[in-house]
């Protein structure tokens, strides 16, 4: 009997992480299971029956309430999946805060860093060890997440750096945020760049780790850009939406990686966009008119 497999995606009740679910469900088997989490419970619950009903979906999909700014909760769940199935096969970490470019960065800079960054670090720490050998752990980022979107001052936090280090890294730009000092650090007024590169920095330093094993088994970790996405949460900083894509169509490249039946080793660890590795070390930092067009 082949042994079900089990997925799992987070921030999935509506936008891309919900065709994130539906790519999931019609691609995988009957016996499999996707899970589509988010910390609303209703909206959960609808997303979910809308999903059963649809006439592709072939795996059991099932909601489940997380908020994955809570670590225990995150570790929590990752520890009844090893009791319960043994593990999971697929992780999609893509929870992310929607910010409208009227709001004040610095005001919603806790909750922004708390769905993004701290919500990655404990999705690493506890569904990388319970990924079965051959499975997928990606977390959603930006193209913007190379390093070279920082100040050349702020390299040295993230490059070749730990999770420990990019953790301290993370709450330093927090209290710089709070004090009034980030500016005169070099962190960008824009909340999302520093977020996608400490993104990209976290699944690095947990890749370096595990490459090995994780090659030999034909496990990927790693990060992935889906590209403009037409969603509620980047709509408003675009005036245009016509080279857009629709959520499904930015989760097939995503799902393609997913499905892989071998792992490139040159894609391991990085920032994937199109099925291409992007360089860590690329991009310039970007000026406030250019970070108004960022979602």
């Amino acid at each position: 009997m082949t042994t079900s497999r089990i997925a799992l995606v987070t921030g999935a009740n509506q936008g891309l992480g919900r065709a994130f679910v539906e790519g999931l469900a019609a691609r995988m088997a009957p016996q499999d299971l996707v899970l589509l989490t988010g910390r609303n419970e209703q909206r959960v619950a609808d997303a979910t029956q809308e999903i059963v009903r649809l006439p592709d979906t072939r795996a059991r999909v099932e909601g489940q309430v997380l908020d994955v700014t809570g670590t225990e909760a995150v570790a929590r769940l990752a520890e009844e999946l090893r009791a319960r199935h043994g593990g999971v096969d697929v992780v999609i970490s893509n929870a992310v805060a929607r910010v409208l470019p009227e709001e004040s960065q610095a005001a919603r800079a806790d909750e922004f860093i708390d769905v993004s960054n701290t919500a990655t670090h404990a999705v690493l720490r506890s569904f990388g060890p319970v990924l079965r050998p051959g499975g997928r752990l990606l977390v959603v980022a930006s193209s913007l997440g190379t390093l070279g979107h920082l100040d050349a001052r702020l390299h040295h936090l993230f490059d070749d750096a730990s999770l420990d280090q990019v953790e301290y890294a993370v709450e330093s730009w927090r209290s710089a945020i709070h004090h009034g000092t980030a500016a005169e650090a070099g962190w960008p007024l824009w909340l999302n760049v520093p977020s996608k590169v400490a993104q990209v920095a976290a699944v690095r330093a947990v890749a370096a780790a595990r490459r090995t094993q994780d090659l030999a088994d034909g496990t990927l970790l790693a990060s992935v850009c889906p590209g403009m996405v037409d969603t509620a949460t980047s709509r408003p900083w675009f005036s245009d939406y016509s080279q857009a894509q629709t959520p499904a169509q930015a989760a097939a490249a995503v799902l393609d990686l997913v499905f892989a039946e071998h792992v490139d080793p040159s894609l391991y660890g990085e920032l994937i966009r199109f099925g291409k590795a992007l360089p860590w070390h690329d991009g310039e930092p970007l000026t406030e008119q250019d970070g108004m067009l960022v979602p």
